[in-house]
């Protein structure tokens, strides 16, 4: 016997029907690329972006399965778009315009884009590559006729003279919710960048987990904030998510700073925000110069991309008074694979023993299966201290990369290997201790690079900190830490090494202590240990120069 349920298609134009028709007051808030802050709303939103869908079939061509990209900030046309098109049919990938350009032609030409929808920003970048995109019939510039710039792109047309030619009553289309409406990028930290595709029916299952009450518990009460941009992993779901709890939806557009990102967080009564630690970092030290600000509204911060610092976790709740949820995630996940929310029968915990469990990454919401295993696939205990590979399944997971690339990526239980080196505890906590290319293996044990960084940053005059494995003769791999000073301060190798002493084993000290006046980052904002150790790779610790 079967069901006897309608058949309704988790489609995720159906998420933008719904703010509208039940949260159509609700604003959606940006800053411009322009310079101005614009408003609107849910019901403005819903009705240009059938307008667009509508224009893009009829004045561009495009159809179901058509891929198409993006090169745009967090703003309103950005957010149409991925409507628009996705229910159009069309398959939106987003670029990420930090990746190096030869990287961003590969990525372009292997998805087979026909148009690409860019901001004033990133007009340039696109002129100087746009002979090497051979599949791209045109671009659309994301602004107005009064900002329309001269412009050598070909086919070059206006987003806002395109969308007035579209009907605002534009019906969607039937689709099936398998059908691929995204793609990501990875950021190809070995080899090409492989593409992720997500169907309607992984974002709406995606966005439905991120709204669980035990994971960002999204209400039409909330303003929220992705700080995160689109093109990083489809901004963490916000997207997405905000608009199907009816909340408030404020966009930073271009302004990453900690001062354009206080202005925001202020001036709209945001409750809820999400960014890497880099973000969160300028933000702090904008609050820090300025003692007289305060969050009064920040409710949450989601914290990813890499290990919120215990320091930058403390800032935030104890003089703020603001939750932190320390979150993980990837672009094969939709990205949320784990959120750090305090979990039934953990109540009684003191202080001191939550902040043990909030510092690691969380707990998986439902349509998050979550293992780790050993080199040969075998599965090894949640006992939060044995730790092996980090595997993965569920509906919001990748089972392959686009195109076939990369081959086989599931094994023989269906689980896909994150690359993480991680921990699982009794309670479902995981916690990473490094990527499993990045782990320190010193004489046969191995040390967590992660936990390093973090207790390094909890020093009053470390501002950020790095820790890569290079060559030893005695022990393999040792340890050597990289710091950037906070401003005025200028700490040395003995006063951080003394600050370490007591917090972890001591064959887990630094061989040495670097300071530098940056640390390199991806695309996506983590640090760059692929830079680093090439930055280092001449480097000799001084104890081996002294044995020898």
């Amino acid at each position: 016997m079967q069901g006897l349920m309608q058949d309704w298609p988790l489609l995720v134009h159906t998420i933008l029907d719904h703010a509208s028709t039940y949260h159509g007051d609700r604003e959606v808030v940006s800053r411009t690329v322009e310079g101005p802050i614009h408003r609107y709303t849910y019901r403005d939103m819903e009705r240009r972006s059938r307008a667009m869908a509508d224009a893009a079939a009829r004045e561009l061509g495009l159809g179901r399965g058509d891929v198409i990209a993006t090169m745009a900030w967090n703003g309103y046309r950005h957010v149409e778009i991925w409507y628009g098109l996705m229910g159009l049919g069309a398959v939106v990938h987003t670029l990420n315009p930090r990746l190096f350009p030869d990287q961003i032609c590969y990525i372009v030409n292997h998805a087979e884009d026909r148009w690409i929808f860019v901001d004033l920003t990133f007009v340039p970048l696109l002129e100087e590559m746009q002979d090497k995109l051979a599949t791209v019939k045109g671009f659309v510039v994301m602004t107005d006729r009064a900002h329309m710039p001269e412009t050598s792109l070909r086919n070059a047309v206006c987003y806002e003279e395109l969308i007035a030619g579209g009907d605002e009553g534009f019906a969607w289309p039937r689709l099936d919710e398998n059908d691929a409406c995204g793609m990501c990028y990875t950021s190809g930290t070995t080899g090409n960048p492989k593409g992720v595709v997500y169907s309607h029916r992984s974002n709406v299952l995606h966005a439905m987990a991120a709204n669980a009450a035990d994971a960002l518990a999204l209400r039409s009460l909330d303003a929220v904030m992705p700080v995160v941009p689109m093109f990083h992993a489809n901004a963490w779901s916000l997207i997405f998510s905000a608009p199907m709890a009816g909340a408030k939806l404020v966009l930073p557009g271009a302004r990453m700073d900690g001062e354009a990102i206080y202005e925001l967080l202020d001036t709209e009564g945001v409750t809820l925000t999400a960014a890497v630690p880099t973000i969160w970092l300028m933000l702090l030290q904008h609050l820090e110069a300025n003692t007289d600000l305060r969050l009064p509204d920040l409710e949450r911060v989601v914290i990813g991309g890499s290990a919120c610092p215990e320091s930058m976790m403390k800032a935030f709740e104890e003089i703020y008074d603001t939750r932190v949820i320390h979150a993980w995630g990837m672009t094969e996940m939709s990205p949320l694979g784990s959120l750090g929310t305090r979990k039934g029968g953990l109540e009684e915990l003191d202080r001191e023993a939550w902040w043990q469990l909030q510092l690691k990454q969380g707990r998986p919401p439902y349509t998050v299966e979550m293992c780790i295993k050993d080199d040969e696939g075998g599965a090894l205990p949640r006992d939060g201290a044995t730790f092996g590979h980090l595997m993965v399944r569920g509906p919001c997971v990748a089972r392959s990369y686009y195109k076939g690339e990369g081959g086989e990526i599931l094994d023989r239980e269906g689980y896909f290997d994150t690359g993480d080196v991680a921990t699982l505890d009794e309670h479902g906590y995981m916690q990473v201790t490094d990527r499993a290319k990045d782990v320190i293996k010193s004489g046969g044990e191995w040390i967590s690079s992660i936990e390093l960084e973090n207790i390094a940053v909890g020093h009053a005059d470390v501002a950020e900190a790095a820790v890569i494995g290079l060559p030893h003769p005695k022990w393999d791999e040792r340890p050597l830490l990289v710091i950037v000073p906070r401003p005025g301060a200028a700490p040395s190798r003995e006063d951080i090494l003394a600050f370490l002493e007591g917090q972890v084993a001591r064959w887990w000290l630094p061989e040495d202590v670097v300071v530098v006046e940056d640390i390199p980052h991806t695309a996506t904002g983590k640090i760059s240990k692929i830079a680093l150790r090439e930055r280092f790779r001449d480097y000799r610790f001084p104890t081996v120069d002294a044995a020898g």
